[in-house]
């Protein structure tokens, strides 16, 4: 684990020094996430995103918002998501109430996108019924070729989500099983985190 580990107060830090680490060791994807939402009625789903942004703040991923994770955290704004590196034997999971970034920050992030990405998000209607691979592909031609010489604004329905944690636990494998595992608390609205090492 290290000294830090064991030290730290401030998760956030942490999680940058192990981030960092992973971009060096993961081969592909360093920042995916599997990303946990519940609909109105409480029945969990899950899915793998990109983790885009992270600070003090909460930790930050985009998705159409008419998507069916769009659609249940429009009725319950409260996710849990954990990233594994397998490379490391590592993994962090968080979970808190969830909330939208500014319109300026998420325009400021698309911009940032590949045009071709740019284009697939006005394009595909995500998470509906596709009656073909031959509709997508047509529909992208369609948008590739009305915005050839225009700017690419960010859909209304692209969206940016935060996830604000009230709870941060990092995992690193141990011997027999015998792995560490410490998690951070803190009251909503609070600033001050708590650090408890768990039982493995």
């Amino acid at each position: 684990m290290g000294r830090d580990f064991d030290t730290d107060a401030d998760p956030f830090k942490l999680f940058a020094a192990w981030f960092a680490e992973a971009e060096k060791s993961e081969i592909n994807d360093p920042n995916a996430m599997a990303l946990a939402t519940a609909d109105a009625e409480g029945l969990p789903d899950v899915r793998m995103v990109l983790l885009k942004a992270f600070s003090p703040e909460g930790f930050v991923f985009y998705s159409n918002a008419e998507s069916a994770k769009g659609r249940q955290l429009a009725v319950n704004m409260q996710a849990a998501a954990v990233l594994h590196w397998k490379s490391l034997r590592r993994q962090i999971r968080f979970r808190g109430k969830v909330v939208q970034v500014d319109a300026a920050e998420a325009d400021a992030y698309f911009a940032s996108r590949p045009l071709q990405s740019r284009i697939g998000a006005w394009a595909s209607q995500q998470s509906r019924p596709l009656e073909s691979r031959f509709a997508l592909e047509t529909a992208v031609a369609k948008f590739a070729a009305k915005h050839a010489l225009t700017p690419l604004e960010r859909p209304p329905y692209w969206i940016g989500y935060r996830i604000v944690p009230e709870t941060i636990e990092f995992w690193s494998d141990g011997a027999f099983r015998l792995h560490d595992r410490v998690r951070f608390t803190r009251e909503e609205g609070a600033n001050v985190w708590t650090r408890q090492r768990l039982y493995p």
